[in-house]
């Protein structure tokens, strides 16, 4: 969508939300040199290199203008086909003219009559949208939670709160993070200062965008998209106290899990399915084993599974360290990867990380491990991505030799 002209054969065809994306980027300076996940964009706007943001010239004005022309441009073909309100013109396909397109050799044979169906509806019923959808937030737990949690949101007094889950009960834990961190900031409070277990089955996006000093336990099992936009929080799964089965051969979560995540940690003692950790910027996830896809476009953070993993693992991962027990490494897709043995340097992180896991979840795989470390840690891989790997190089180099670590980064992007 780029011209007034698009919005209004939008609306004739029934649209009332616009999106536009690619114009009015390069109205704030972008050029299209399609560099935006390598971190090198010449004009500053897809980059966090503080070299290259200087070289930054869009201003807001400037989109401001942009869509101000949408917007006469918008205003005069209303005019012109007879509307006063743009909201008017929502649904009236039979403003739309044809033949100009049917006509045209690329769009011969082409039949429209399903775009431009008419309903049939009495005369002077609205056409456009007139009642708020109800996304039943008014009945949502997070409501009573936030109540339970008023110390800690008043006065930082650490909480502990029990609640059951079902289910139905999606993105358990946003409203209340969202209250954290519009009372405190980015910075939320203090690890645990909210601390929630539940019991039972949690829906969809359970802890999603959850910030720091917000602490959610699931003793049961959860949906998709767990830990989705974690931003701080931590997030601890494991089987009900009654469960008798090995957690490490069971599913206890879906699929996507962690996505998105920039900080905070993710403890699930039992196997989740694919998409696990994909495009992780930040945050440590452990897990009893995984399905396809593991680490997908991963850019920062770490990943331990301790279990099996599936197909085409690290596919487009470029940032971040997975360490995974007992690697098959026909699962992994070597196009930017490589397969290392954990060096000595992330030998005793790693052995935190697991250490902690055992503690939150009890995993008898962890506690195994731990009981004999030295010998089991060669049972460990650490995937690497090449790229990130020649990052961290250059960040060594630059310690030791108390140089700039953008200067250097710049010059090998450089050449």
């Amino acid at each position: 969508m780029k011209t007034g002209r698009d919005v209004v054969i939008a609306a004739l065809l029934g649209a009332e939300e616009f999106g536009f994306a690619t114009a009015p980027l390069v109205v704030s300076g972008c050029v299209m040199m399609r560099v935006c996940h390598l971190d090198t964009c010449p004009v500053g706007v897809a980059t966090q290199n503080p070299e290259l943001r200087k070289k930054f010239t869009g201003k807001p004005e400037f989109v401001e203008t942009f869509f101000e022309y949408i917007a006469q441009e918008v205003r005069e073909i209303l005019a012109s086909l007879g509307f006063k309100r743009l909201e008017d013109a929502v649904g009236q396909v039979e403003a739309l003219e044809t033949k100009a397109a049917v006509d045209h050799w690329k769009a011969s044979g082409l039949d429209l009559a399903p775009l431009l169906a008419f309903p049939n509806v009495n005369p002077g019923v609205i056409r456009h949208n007139t009642t708020k959808q109800d996304h039943g937030l008014v009945g949502a737990l997070d409501n009573e939670l936030i109540n339970k949690a008023k110390t800690a949101l008043e006065d930082r007094i650490p909480i502990k709160i029990r609640s059951g889950i079902k289910n139905g009960n999606r993105t358990v834990g946003t409203m209340l993070g969202s209250e954290i961190t519009r009372r405190f900031g980015s910075n939320g409070l203090p690890d645990n200062t909210v601390d929630i277990s539940f019991h039972g089955s949690a829906g969809q996006s359970f802890g999603a965008f959850i910030p720091n000093g917000l602490t959610l336990r699931l003793f049961g099992d959860s949906n998709d998209y767990l830990g989705k936009g974690l931003s701080g929080g931590r997030i601890i799964l494991r089987p009900d106290e009654k469960s008798s089965f090995n957690s490490n051969e069971n599913v206890i979560a879906g699929n996507v899990i962690g996505y998105g995540a920039t900080t905070g940690s993710i403890y699930i003692r039992g196997v989740v399915g694919e998409r696990f950790c994909v495009r992780n910027s930040g945050a440590t996830a452990v897990v009893e084993g995984v399905g396809d896809h593991g680490c997908e476009y991963m850019t920062g953070g770490t990943a331990v599974i301790l279990g099996r993993t599936g197909r085409n693992f690290g596919a487009g991962m470029s940032g971040g360290i997975a360490y995974v027990l007992d690697l098959d490494p026909l699962n992994v897709n070597p196009e930017m990867v490589d397969i290392l043995a954990v060096s000595s340097q992330n030998a005793e992180f790693v052995k935190q990380v697991i250490t902690n896991f055992a503690d939150e979840t009890e995993s008898e795989v962890a506690k195994n491990l731990l009981e004999n470390w030295s010998e089991n840690l060669t049972r460990i891989s650490m995937i690497l991505p090449r790229d990130y790997a020649r990052v961290l190089s250059i960040i060594a180099r630059a310690e030791r030799e108390g140089l700039s670590a953008d200067e250097l980064v710049m010059a090998a992007v450089n050449g």
